[in-house]
């Protein structure tokens, strides 16, 4: 008996304590929407990329062509050449691999260029939100626009357009 008296204090403490604690969302997606500086950069972003995809299109459509012209060939050259002309095509697609790995990759020029960017407009939403989660005791704030799935959502718990208000929009 006593050990159910105790559980039964237990869990009215426990929640006791999660209703105490108040939770919030933003849309994150709306937020950068509506911040002029994330839209330049992402146009900027997004030139560089088609920028970058044309430099490696020509590039391809040249192996693509060096290749043809090589199996068209073929029947005339002798070994020797043949060889030259497959270490010559290999290069050539060696190095194109290397610049689209140069220009794409985990830590390409694209991904550098991204962080300079847009990370700065992301610390700062995010410090716009610690500090309404500090001034408005929030225990958590979901971003309704990531990969958390939120099924029902009170506007009257969006943070959104205070966020937006303590970065200075709007």
């Amino acid at each position: 008996m006593k050990k159910l008296v105790v559980t039964f204090a237990a869990v009215l403490a426990l929640l006791g304590t999660s209703s105490a604690q108040k939770f919030a969302f933003i849309d994150s997606e709306y937020i950068l929407e509506n911040i002029p500086a994330f839209t330049a950069a992402q146009e900027q972003l997004d030139q560089l990329s088609s920028q970058y995809q044309k430099e490696l299109e020509s590039m391809h459509a040249e192996i693509e062509q060096m290749y043809s012209d090589y199996q068209a060939e073929s029947v005339l050259l002798s070994d020797d050449m043949k060889r030259k002309r497959e270490d010559v095509i290999i290069t050539k697609e060696k190095s194109y691999k290397q610049l689209q790995s140069k220009y794409f990759g985990r830590s390409g020029d694209l991904f550098k260029k991204r962080q300079s960017l847009v990370k700065p407009i992301q610390d700062d939403i995010f410090n716009a939100v610690q500090e309404i989660s500090n001034e408005g005791s929030y225990a958590v704030i979901f971003d309704k626009a990531g990969g958390t799935t939120l099924f029902f959502t009170n506007p009257k718990f969006d943070l959104s357009d205070q966020v937006l208000q303590k970065l200075g929009y709007k």
